[in-house]
């Protein structure tokens, strides 16, 4: 399995292969209408299915118009700014929230109350899976162990490929459940035998919130103030949905259209959002930021600031790439919604955590940079800061080592695949096949002995 000089050799000379026989020419892709990524060249998705999960919002029409507007995002006909600014301050929405998702309704005080306790009991992995799975072979990409760890609990469930709508919401449940523990007990393994670090594996309690849990399993002296566990459960409560056609709940769709187990289906998923163009990059925007304050000399400094924005669109700064991280979105064009509830939150955190002047830094980039990018660049849309702008201070501010940032996505995450694996069976009884359309022109057959 490793890499020495015989793979290195061979490699080489097969890279070359690969890319000179798998290149496909851009003008093609005009010439047969071809829109890359599902998107067309205004950045709208190809419409692909139907959804009532959720909606998102970026255009309104004005004077007959269509014109960007601030977004909206709404879960189950909810608009989730008003959903979070009405769940009180001495409580915490998870539960909430992922009922409303997986049944389309707002629960009642009872069904909340039912449906936390079930989370409660579900809480709990296979006897020694603990230590048989998840300690052995331990991996630094907790994702990669995760995905593991959901494919071998398939085993321990007696009717694993039955896609009986009740036995999926069991399923379902049962893995929103231990999604905290598969990460931070990964992690752990981890940050043990590849670190040689302490291990601490505390028991999850019942009675405890998704987020709580979350902190308490994390944390060797399981402590953590309920700011902290409100701020990571807003922040749980934006990542759990954000419609049909991001990359990892459209690879759900797919998956669960070829009939195969929950299992399967939210282990694609994963795959799908360790991806760094889709769950990864709020470690891009901590990593910008470490850079940003390890090479400015003041920032509090506009004008500096704003030259290291400049270095980074023009390749001179950071990872050279030409990106500012944290910024833009394939839907949004005036406002992330997210964004916008959890800045709130953000701040009142950075309060009681004594980081105000980074903060201030933050929101300095915030408003920097949609000014730099429109001078330096020729864009079709607005740009303005999408969630992960924020949810990586948000994470350094709790403590989450790196590792985590991406399995937290996922924690959160898993309930919208949840519905919409849900919605998928009970709506489609068809396999989701697009076309692709071959522009290979035909090969004659040359016999073996002639080819040498």
């Amino acid at each position: 399995m490793g890499y020495n000089k015989q793979w290195e050799n061979y490699t080489e000379k097969y890279q070359k292969l690969c890319m000179e026989n798998d290149v496909i020419p851009d003008s093609l892709f005009k010439e047969y209408g071809v829109n890359r990524g599902l998107r067309d060249i205004n950045g709208n998705g190809v419409l692909t299915g139907l959804t009532n999960i959720s909606r998102i919002d970026s255009f309104c029409v004005k004077d007959g118009k269509k014109v960007p507007c601030d977004g909206k995002l709404w879960y189950r006909g909810y608009n989730v700014t008003d959903w979070i600014r009405n769940i009180p301050k001495d409580s915490l929405g998870f539960g909430k929230t992922a009922y409303l998702l997986l049944f389309g309704k707002a629960p009642t005080a009872e069904e909340e109350k039912e449906f936390k306790e079930l989370m409660g009991k579900c809480r709990a992995l296979p006897t020694n899976f603990t230590r048989d799975v998840i300690m052995k072979a331990p991996s630094k990409d907790i994702m990669n162990s995760m995905t593991r760890s959901i494919l071998t609990l398939a085993s321990y469930d007696e009717n694993v490929n039955s896609n009986d709508i009740g036995n999926v919401i069991r399923q379902c449940v049962n893995l929103i459940s231990v999604f905290p523990m598969l990460a931070v007990y990964a992690y752990h393994a981890y940050n043990h035998y590849e670190r040689d670090e302490s291990m601490y594996i505390h028991r999850p309690d019942p009675r405890l919130s998704t987020a709580e849990n979350l902190l308490m399993l994390l944390r060797p002296d399981k402590q953590y103030s309920f700011l902290e566990a409100k701020v990571l459960d807003v922040a749980l409560m934006l990542h759990m949905e954000h419609g049909g056609g991001n990359n990892s709940t459209f690879t759900t769709h797919v998956v669960s259209s070829s009939g195969t187990d929950t299992y399967s289906a939210i282990a694609a998923a994963l795959g799908s959002l360790k991806g760094p163009k889709h769950g990864g990059a709020n470690i891009k925007v901590v990593s910008m930021f470490q850079d940003l304050k390890k090479n400015e000399k003041d920032i509090s400094d506009e004008e500096e600031e704003r030259e290291y924005l400049k270095k980074m669109l023009h390749k001179e700064a950071f990872d050279k790439r030409g990106l500012i991280y944290g910024m833009g979105h394939a839907i949004y064009s005036v406002s992330d919604p997210r964004a916008q509830v959890l800045k709130g939150f953000v701040e009142t955190l950075a309060r009681e955590e004594g980081r105000m002047k980074e903060y201030n830094l933050y929101a300095m980039v915030e408003q920097m940079a949609p000014e730099v990018i429109a001078e330096e660049r020729h864009i079709y849309k607005g740009v303005s800061a999408n969630v992960d702008f924020y949810s990586g201070f948000v994470y350094s501010m709790l403590d989450l080592p790196l590792e985590l940032y991406t399995p937290i996505f996922a924690v959160a995450r898993i309930v919208g695949w949840s519905a919409h694996r849900m919605e998928e069976l009970i709506n489609t009884d068809k396999i989701i096949r697009p076309a692709y359309k071959n522009v290979l022109a035909p090969a004659v057959y040359v016999p073996l002995k002639e080819r040498e």
